[in-house]
């Protein structure tokens, strides 16, 4: 049995989406021949609590100069960083003077608001394409892993941090260890560390299992980082849940004994108690509900087919990719993926090997029926697409947390 990454303890399998291939891996039909894939299987360690996957590809294949995530793509994304930033700033007192350590800081959406406001800062982010945008913008940026090397060597040439942040990358990292020595080493006493990610409490109970991709190491609960953060002489001192990515936790640590414990962190763990989450029975009931949102979508989407509807999808995502691979579909289902970002356009899906094409493409197309990968941006899609679909009587198909169609 696989070992545990956080305590080595036997991790208990519980869903396994067989053959799956880098989830951000958009590519020209020239590489489909030498495309690599991996079994993505994923547990869950009964000591620490902590959900996991047990196979991961190396980081180098993942983040990179090619990256084709850019953060800056949703206007509410940018909204929801600038309101984080603003918080930190409060929380921390943070003066031009202060100094803010960002890890994953993407093309700088959210270090961007430090920067404007004088604050001294660092972003670390390890893709090289979009770290070159934050550079562009006039962020102090460093292109490395952040781990405890890095950690160390910051310190001579800038001192401990009064805050260090991270959102959508903490679960990224297999090796968890480095990254809290690193953090225990460069906080400040009175500093903190704050970071989101995808939720498991969510992703549970939604079923939201395109969450889960080779990205996403860890599924991350207070609970395991709970445990994970006591093991470094860290505390969780606060929890706040968000409404991005489907549901997200903020989680704010500092060095033990140093701040007031806020009683959000004891709620929250006996809310994870009582949805089960210390055990097995909770995720292997998880993988029920995933095994009839697969059913049903593939028995809507080969209606459609025979039907003669035509059938596009929204949103080029790294959980489409889950998706497409766990459940089968193929062009024959969907005839391509609208997507924002320049750098997927007249490329191929992961995998499944779907045309991307320009959003444009999207109303031009005269679509039937709409797939929204970007499900969890919903609300921000819908509102700016819902002329559109009301005048043409197109439906959009849903599959989080069960299938169902929707038209106005």
């Amino acid at each position: 049995m696989k070992k545990c990454l956080i305590c080595n303890s036997e991790i208990e399998k519980f869903i396994d989406f067989g053959q799956q291939p880098i989830a951000n891996g958009f590519l020209l039909e020239e590489q489909f021949e030498k495309e690599y894939f991996f079994q993505m299987e994923v547990g869950f360690c009964p000591k620490c609590k902590m959900v996991q996957l047990l196979e991961q590809p190396d980081r180098e294949q993942m983040f990179h100069e090619n990256y084709a995530f850019f953060s800056s793509t949703s206007n509410y994304m940018k909204k929801h960083f600038k309101e984080f930033a603003d918080s930190i700033i409060e929380l921390q007192s943070l003066q031009k003077n202060s100094f803010v350590v960002e890890v994953g800081c993407n093309d700088g959406i959210m270090i961007q608001n430090f920067m404007q406001q004088g604050i001294g800062h660092l972003g670390v982010e390890p893709s090289k394409n979009v770290a070159q945008v934050a550079k562009d913008k006039g962020i102090n940026v460093t292109t490395e892993f952040f781990d405890a090397t890095l950690a160390e060597n910051t310190i001579p040439k800038y001192g401990k941090a009064d805050a260090i942040i991270s959102a959508n990358v903490m679960c990224h990292i297999p090796y968890m260890h480095s990254i809290f020595e690193g953090i225990e080493k460069l906080l400040k006493d009175d500093g903190v560390f704050v970071f989101e990610d995808p939720y498991a409490g969510d992703i549970i109970q939604k079923a939201s299992f395109d969450q889960i991709y080779d990205e996403h190491t860890f599924l991350f609960s207070v609970l395991s980082v709970s445990y994970l953060a006591n093991m470094h002489n860290l505390e969780v001192i606060d929890v706040q849940h968000q409404i991005t990515h489907g549901g997200s936790m903020r989680y704010t640590l500092a060095h033990r004994g140093k701040k007031k414990i806020s009683s959000n962190v004891a709620k929250q763990i006996q809310i994870e108690k009582d949805l089960g989450l210390d055990s097995l029975q909770a995720y292997q009931e998880f993988t029920n509900k995933v095994l009839i949102v697969k059913n049903d979508l593939m028995k809507l989407l080969n209606q459609l087919k025979k039907d003669g509807k035509k059938v596009v999808a929204y949103g080029a995502t790294s959980k489409s990719t889950t998706v497409t691979n766990y459940f089968g579909i193929t062009p024959e289902h969907i005839s391509f993926i609208c997507d924002t970002t320049p750098t997927k356009h007249n490329k191929f899906s992961p995998g499944a090997h779907i045309p991307v094409v320009p959003y444009e493409n999207f109303r031009e197309s005269d679509p039937d029926y709409v797939l929204l990968f970007a499900w969890n941006h919903a609300k921000e899609i819908m509102e700016k697409e819902e002329e559109y679909m009301r005048s043409n009587g197109v439906k959009w198909i849903m599959y989080v947390p069960n299938v169902a169609t929707i038209n106005y």
